[in-house]
């Protein structure tokens, strides 16, 4: 997650504490939550929470840990490191050490609610206590600079995923907004061996085509596209070709779909647009390949007239920078708003039964996929 959207995002949280609270656990949440997601584990590839931008004694604190028990998800994939910044040096390794002890402390705080996930072992126990399991990812690889021997420190501080690229170019490959499409590098190649090494899972989420099909073909075990859409439904940078998804199948992995308005280059995006995606996944890679990364806060957002002020600025600035095509609607989210409750893998869950998929197949996308890889790689 990014600076500037976690800013927004609290604006949200905190303009709309009671509302969120409310709202996360009455009838307010559409009527349509799938009977069997209680008893279903449920990860979201990309997820946040907020307690790391707030301090222990913030009222916001008890809502944030309502909305997390209310969403009913057995584990969320959280970003410590680079927050959308590109390090080089040894204040990047510095800084990620200091945020990943800092996360550490706040889920043992919290023992009642959190769960520091590091096997798949406890990724059934938060399932079996219903807590919410924490995994540790970097949206790039830059804390490790040019220091490959820096994965098994940052391995026995908890990190599970790491992903290789954000959307600019590292020195380990390009990512999906660079022009070039050079793809992985000598360097980029050590690292995904090291990471497979180490065991931890390869994310290929934000890379350019080249550096997922290279990054694909290099890792010995399955790898993730953490959040993403099809490009064939929505062409724009951030989706993943239907060759990439097939590849990344045909060697295991899985791609979660997200739900920021890449799923669409026109309009906002709803809920039948994260379904569309979802289903031309499933049908070019099959139901054990495809899971959800929504890229987003467990705690639904209350639209305030704040709150919609700032997103449009933050919308402009992203047009601005190449984020989202210049044309989009200045009220765009990076939430879908008719899945914005706690509770909204259950809602999407009973839309996709209601379409006809099995109860197997959800349980798949909504995490049982997610927990094969993991489980898998991390031994």
């Amino acid at each position: 997650m990014h600076n500037r959207r976690d800013a927004l995002m609290m604006l949200g949280l905190a303009l709309g504490q009671a509302a969120c609270a409310a709202q996360a656990q009455t009838s307010s949440a559409p009527p349509r939550v799938w009977s069997p997601y209680r008893q279903t584990l449920a990860i979201d590839g990309a997820g946040g929470l907020m307690l790391g931008f707030i301090e222990p004694d913030d009222p916001l604190v008890a809502s944030e840990l309502s909305a997390a028990r209310a969403s009913g998800l057995t584990g969320i994939v959280l970003t410590i490191a680079p927050q959308g910044q590109f390090w080089f040096d040894d204040a990047a390794s510095a800084r990620t050490r200091a945020n990943l002890e800092k996360w550490n402390a706040i889920i043992a705080r919290y023992p009642e609610h959190l769960v520091a996930v590091r096997t798949g072992a406890d990724l059934a126990r938060a399932r079996a206590e219903n807590k919410l399991g924490v995994i540790y990812t970097f949206q790039g690889t830059e804390p490790l600079g040019e220091d490959a021997d820096r994965i098994p420190m940052y391995r026995e501080l908890g990190v599970r995923v790491i992903q290789l690229t954000h959307n600019r170019r590292n020195i380990v490959g390009d990512g999906s907004t660079e022009p070039g499409n050079a793809g992985l590098s000598n360097f980029g190649h050590q690292i995904v061996e090291r990471l497979n090494a180490e065991r931890i899972v390869v994310d290929l989420a934000h890379g350019s085509p080249r550096t997922m099909s290279e990054g694909i073909a290099a890792s010995s075990v399955p790898v993730l596209i953490s959040h993403t859409g099809c490009l064939a439904l929505a062409n724009h940078p951030r989706n993943t070709s239907d060759a990439n998804l097939r590849a990344m199948a045909n060697r295991g992995g899985v791609a979660g779909i997200i739900f920021w308005p890449y799923l669409r280059v026109d309009t906002q995006p709803m809920a039948i647009d994260v379904i569309r995606h979802i289903e031309h996944a499933v049908n070019v890679c099959g139901e054990d390949h495809v899971g959800i990364g929504t890229d987003a806060g467990v705690a639904p957002i209350e639209r305030t007239a704040a709150f919609e002020a700032d997103n449009r600025e933050w919308v402009a600035g992203a047009v601005e920078e190449g984020v989202f095509q210049p044309g989009r609607p200045a009220d765009l989210y990076t939430f879908i708003p008719d899945l914005n409750t706690a509770d909204r893998f259950g809602t999407l869950a009973g839309m996709l039964s209601q379409r006809g998929h099995s109860d197997a197949r959800i349980g798949k996308i909504l995490g049982g996929n997610f927990a094969r890889v993991m489980t898998d790689v991390w031994g």
